[in-house]
């Protein structure tokens, strides 16, 4: 009985899917931006093959001629699926781009043969296309936003970053966006939907995971939806004089835990981090940089619990004969300032709170930060010169 109940609610939902228009859910929004490649990403409704199709930015409209399609393949196929994520390769630095996402509904698939349903896509008839600008490591300043520890509270998200457009090159994320992650729609619901309406399909966000991305049962699939250059939440970009580390700090209390259910394993885990941040503080890239800055969700000072003392001994040592000019940090839900030479740490640390945003400029003359709240009222300034 039981069985024949769950084949016909089965039944059902497939009819009533097959009842709705093949349609794009969500996105489209950029990731693993550099100066000469972007991943964009979006999600179907049902199972598709999906291209991108891309233009520099002119005068003409996006009609006026043909443009490549790029299509999201695996070693040299097509892929078929819900999840789409197209990388763009072969850009200029500092450049401009329009483009349109677009999904072709594979109805049926057999070993001989394919049918094909309906494509669906970005309007670009009626309205001016998408763009998006790619990084330029020449560039004489560089302009972001850090937010954190929104916990899927979307109206202060858009309080804060909302009105974003065409005053910063990128957003960051520093974790906590929300309480756990549960499932690809509490992704979207939660801060993604939000995002996407009010920058994330023209500015990309770099994203820089929190303790509590870490819980839920779909955090596992973190990656797939925030894909870095790397393949780690730990990861490294450069935008203008600054060169950036990101890195991801792991969960505020020890694995065994009960709060874990036997599911954690940090403590391998950022020894292998730590191991590939000594290699990045040789590089050249790193140290040709005039600016090195870093975010990390859980601060390595103002408390004395397991992450924080964890982050202090795993990174500390490393940053601190590495000439990091600044920490960016979030968790405590609060704002906290310490001095370079504080608590062990030769560079300043700045952890923004729940509900402002830091706004920072770094060019020539040093590194400008500005915490503002959701007023857009100025609570913290600061200028760290070079």
């Amino acid at each position: 009985m039981r069985k024949s109940v769950i084949i016909l609610l089965c039944l059902l939902a497939q009819i009533l899917q097959a009842k709705e228009n093949f349609q794009i859910l969500y996105g489209p929004y950029l990731q693993n931006m550099t100066e000469n490649e972007v991943t964009i990403l979006w999600k179907t409704n049902r199972r598709a093959i999906s291209w991108v199709e891309i233009a520099p930015q002119s005068g003409q409209h996006f009609y006026a001629e043909e443009h490549p399609r790029i299509y999201q393949t695996s070693f040299g196929k097509k892929v078929i699926s819900k999840l789409h994520k197209v990388r763009i390769t072969g850009l200029n630095k500092g450049a401009t781009y329009k483009y349109r996402i677009c999904s072709q509904e594979v109805i049926n698939q057999e070993e001989r043969y394919v049918q094909y349903g309906k494509t669906a896509s970005s309007i670009v008839l009626h309205k001016e296309p998408l763009t998006f600008t790619t990084l330029d490591n020449e560039k004489a300043s560089v302009k972001f936003w850090m937010v954190n520890d929104i916990h899927a509270q979307n109206e202060i998200l858009h309080k804060l970053v909302g009105d974003i457009k065409d005053k910063a090159d990128f957003v960051v994320f520093n974790g906590d966006m929300l309480s756990d992650i549960r499932s690809e729609k509490h992704i979207f619901n939660g801060f993604m939907n939000e995002a996407i309406k009010s920058f994330a399909s023209e500015i990309p966000f770099f994203y820089c995971r929190g303790n509590h991305e870490n819980r839920g049962q779909f955090s596992t699939e973190f990656i797939n939806y925030f894909p870095t250059n790397t393949g780690m939440p730990y990861y490294t970009f450069r935008q203008g004089p600054a060169f950036f580390i990101v890195l991801d700090s792991g969960e505020d209390k020890p694995d065994n835990d009960i709060a874990y259910y036997g599911l954690s394993d940090f403590e391998s885990y950022l020894k292998q981090e730590v191991a590939w941040l000594k290699n990045i503080v040789l590089s050249r890239d790193f140290k040709e940089a005039p600016y090195k800055i870093v975010f990390v969700h859980i601060p390595p000072v103002g408390m004395s619990w397991y992450g924080s003392l964890l982050v202090k001994k795993q990174f500390v040592p490393i940053l601190n004969d590495a000439g990091i000019d600044l920490m960016l940090c979030a968790h405590f839900h609060r704002y906290l300032y310490n001095e370079k030479g504080q608590d062990g740490c030769n560079f300043p640390i700045i952890v923004n709170s729940n509900i402002d945003v830091t706004k920072v400029n770094v060019d020539n003359s040093g590194i400008a930060l500005e915490i503002q709240d959701t007023l857009g009222v100025k609570i913290k300034q600061f200028h760290f010169k070079r």
